[in-house]
């Protein structure tokens, strides 16, 4: 234990995603010997960023307008719609340079435990955007784990009567990992995808 407002800081740095107490520790330290102007800095661009970061009115992603510079952008095909769990999804997936379709962030998954359900994540909206007929394929990129198949499922289930392909990311071994490495469930994916190879 620091005395005041040392404990105060690695309290507050613990309590973000990811930081447990001795990353914390390090974290404050590093910005007690920091420059002045560093931290001047640091302190002006986390508060610039609550002032001014949002989350675009259509698809849920972050943006500084009203909507993000993706759904502003006339060259994407308005007929793919790719359902991703959280924002930083769409920065994965944008970074592949293999998508030109639009996006629909949920803000999270189905998940029981954490008393998540569908009524709080963003279907409602997903189904008003999905209601005019324009997409005309659905790809549900939700995380490869329980909660994010549960939330695949029940998307899959709630669209089924509007007439659309809904598909699915292919899972399952990364490239340059053993089999010997692989869980049942990964594996077992891996063999479903299987493809034919071009000789």
């Amino acid at each position: 234990m620091y005395e005041g407002v040392v404990q105060d800081l690695i309290d507050e740095l613990g309590r973000l995603p990811g930081v447990g107490p001795k990353s914390a520790q390090r974290i404050a330290f590093h910005i007690l010997q920091a420059e002045p102007a560093d931290v001047r800095r640091l302190a002006h661009t986390l508060t610039e960023v609550k002032a001014k970061v949002r989350f675009c009115a259509e698809c849920g992603n972050v943006a500084q307008e009203e909507r993000c510079r993706i759904c502003l952008d006339p060259r994407r095909d308005v007929a793919v719609l790719c359902v991703v769990e959280e924002p930083k999804d769409v920065v994965a997936v944008e970074r592949t340079r293999e998508f030109r379709g639009r996006y629909h962030v949920l803000g999270g998954a189905i998940s029981p435990i954490e008393g998540v359900g569908p009524d709080d994540l963003r279907i409602r909206e997903l189904l008003a955007r999905l209601a005019d007929g324009a997409v005309t394929e659905l790809i549900l990129a939700t995380d490869p784990n329980l909660e994010g198949e549960a939330t695949a499922t029940y998307l899959a289930r709630m669209v089924s009567s509007l007439g659309l392909k809904v598909t699915r990311l292919a899972s399952g071994l990364p490239v340059g990992g053993d089999l010997e490495y692989a869980d049942e469930v990964t594996l077992g994916r891996a063999f479903e995808g299987r493809r034919l190879l071009d000789v």
